[in-house]
């Protein structure tokens, strides 16, 4: 009888490969990973650091680049205490001081009455912060904190590899259907004017390719489909040179199409705004952007797109600045699509000084950054479906409190727009008697449907049925609705809607919000409209269908006109929540328009505005202004336990 035994050929076995993908580890009830890449070598003899924990042969040390005394040691430590989340005292057991000589000794009251052993070390390529240093190699490696994403923002959690390409960051921590996300210390990163987002942790749109890193579009089929990305797109790694620390992927609806949480999300699951009662729905595409922004003191940034309001949406109903840029600012090689025509790079963030800064590095020579000098605000100041002053909107007083705050601020005059009487007064001839609303009813949902179907939809499908015999794959509700409707139409019907937006573009430039020569002011007017009136949108709620996006209204005018839109924060309404039974906070925006090219002009009123007490600087938490996310409270905060019933 023939033998079944395998035999092992010895010719063709390779050798086994062992990989570091980093540690994690518990220190002083903080959850911190090790990262795989060290930052270089300390001398160091074993029996020196023999007090210190260790764990696997790792140490918690601390490094000291900074000329600083003995005496001034504390002072330091507590300040990085104050400034990073990384860094804590407990990493001060020891401390590598550099330049430092007749060492090691050991110095009381160091740190929060404890000691600390003072070691000299010399090699200044390493930054200051908190490491962990292997005994047995004497090699130094980052850490990096670990956080849950409790708001299930993110589709990866990314480590940056010092070769400048991302691989996934392989570390978990307790957390219900949550991601873990990893952020480095602060300290190892000086901002400088090459490097001005140094140590800046941005979140990015799985939109976004990076090198080393799968996108899914927010499609598990594609994800599983493709291989890693080999190539890093235009717009990160312009945020990369610039020293931005990409810590994950963050999650979008489908394709970058607009769902609603519950009915449009399958194969992933929406992320959860925080505010008010933790169950609006985030708005999207860009919902982890705005979910991670609103929720994460910890993230800095997030790098999102705007199609047909995907970053002003959530930055809207979560209470962020967020803008849609100019059209056409920066290259979108390595960027899936949804309209070509229409798509463009933004960011939702907290900070508006911050805003510009990464304005001016992801766009380049294409932007203008006043923040060096006193801009002109143009004194024109349109409103369009603004509420009146009889309006028994609980948002009424905000917007309107603004407007005139807005007036004052820059010594402007406010004109109610009904851009459809003006359009009829005003158009192109070559609209005819067409209204507004007619001639841009259907020019968006034939733009995305007749643009992504041949650059996403095709080549997918074809990729798909390759390798699964014939099969299509699974793809939600909303986008196989938008691709129907571009089937529908006739190829002309693409050339159509572009000669429709380009009427309005036209028109709108040149009659409503032209530009001026002249660098301080750029604009000749500021249209503002209504971006969240603090109304409940909650994400329990079914549809029969999402319907196509038909229509033209005033968050539909930067969309076709090609200008920029951004999004401020305003303040909140207080109203009793359906799902809670409890008066909750709800944000409250506005948004507003310069003409083309003026994006700067947006950024630097954010932060005057700010700075003159009439915009406030939004926090994380329930509201605008902070406060406890109501599904992160805990029972044992308030000295309850677990009941049992039965």
């Amino acid at each position: 009888m023939m033998s079944m035994k395998p035999v092992l050929d010895a010719t063709s076995r390779t050798s086994a490969q062992l990989v570091s993908t980093g540690l994690s580890v518990m220190f002083n009830d903080v959850y911190y990973y090790i990262s795989p890449y060290s930052s270089g070598k300390l001398s160091v003899s074993s029996t020196s650091l023999s007090n210190v924990p260790s764990v696997y042969g790792f140490k918690p040390v601390t490094v000291v680049q900074e000329a600083v005394t003995l005496s001034g040691i504390p002072s330091l430590l507590s300040n990085w205490t104050a400034i990073d989340d990384v860094f804590q005292p407990a990493f001060a057991e020891a401390i590598f001081l550099a330049g430092a000589v007749g060492f090691p000794i050991t110095k009381q009251d160091m740190v929060n009455g404890s000691s600390s052993l003072i070691l000299s070390f010399s090699n200044p390529t390493i930054p200051s912060g908190p490491y962990f240093l292997e005994m047995a190699t004497g090699s130094i490696y980052p850490v990096y904190r670990l956080y849950d994403d409790f708001a299930g923002a993110f589709t990866e959690a990314l480590l940056q590899t010092p070769g400048g390409t991302f691989q996934p960051l392989s570390a978990q921590i307790p957390g219900s259907a949550s991601l873990t996300i990893g952020v480095p210390s602060r300290l190892y990163f000086t901002q400088t004017a090459d490097k001005p987002l140094a140590g800046v942790r941005i979140g990015v749109k799985d939109i976004y390719q990076l090198a080393g890193v799968k996108n899914s579009n927010g499609n598990r089929a594609w994800y599983n489909l493709y291989p890693v990305n080999e190539v890093t797109g235009t717009a990160v790694q312009r945020l990369v040179d610039a020293g931005a620390q990409i810590v994950g992927s963050q999650k979008l609806s489908q394709f970058a199409n607009g769902e609603m949480a519950t009915t449009d999300w399958v194969d992933y699951h929406s992320p959860f705004n925080p505010r008010g009662d933790g169950y609006q729905d985030p708005s999207s595409s860009s919902s982890g952007a705005g979910a991670s922004v609103a929720s994460y003191e910890w993230l800095d940034v997030a790098l999102g797109s705007d199609t047909g309001g995907s970053i002003r949406g959530p930055a809207g109903v979560q209470g962020l600045f967020g803008n849609r840029p100019s059209h056409g600012l920066v290259p979108l090689d390595h960027v899936m699509p949804l309209s070509t025509t229409l798509d463009t790079p933004g960011f939702l963030i907290r900070d508006p000084v911050l805003w510009d800064i990464a304005n001016l590095v992801l766009y380049g020579d294409n932007y203008t950054s006043l923040a060096d000098v006193t801009p002109k605000y143009p004194t024109t100041i349109y409103t369009v479906g603004f509420p009146t002053n009889t309006s028994s909107s609980l948002a009424a007083p905000i917007l309107n409190n603004f407007v005139n705050a807005l007036a004052s601020f820059i010594g402007g005059t406010v004109t109610a727009l009904t851009l459809e009487d003006v359009w009829a007064s005003s158009g192109p001839p070559a609209a005819g008697n067409i209204t507004l609303s007619q001639l841009l009813n259907i020019t968006y949902a034939t733009l995305i449907s007749k643009e992504q179907t041949p650059l996403v939809r095709d080549p997918f499908y074809a990729d798909y049925a390759a390798i699964h015999d014939g099969r299509r794959p699974f793809v939600n509700p909303t986008p196989l609705a938008r691709w129907a409707f571009g089937d529908s139409l006739p190829d002309s019907a693409l050339e159509a809607a572009i000669f429709n937006k380009t009427l309005l573009m036209d028109w709108f430039n040149t009659q409503i919000l032209p530009p001026v020569n002249d660098s301080l002011q750029c604009s000749s007017g500021l249209l503002l409209y209504v971006g969240s009136s603090g109304g409940q949108n909650p994400r329990n709620q079914y549809f029969s269908a999402h319907p196509l996006p038909f229509g033209f209204g005033t968050d539909g005018i930067s969309i076709m006109a090609e200008c920029p839109d951004s999004a401020y924060p305003l303040g909140q309404v207080r109203e009793n929540s359906s799902i809670t039974g409890h008066e909750e906070w709800f944000p409250v925006a506005v948004d507003i328009l310069a003409a083309k090219g003026c994006d700067g002009l947006l950024a630097r009123l954010a932060k005057d505005l700010v700075a003159a007490g009439i915009l406030p600087v939004p926090e994380v938490g329930g509201s605008i202004t902070g406060g406890d996310i109501l599904m992160k409270r805990r029972a044992e905060e308030k000295g309850l336990r677990m009941r049992y019933i039965g």
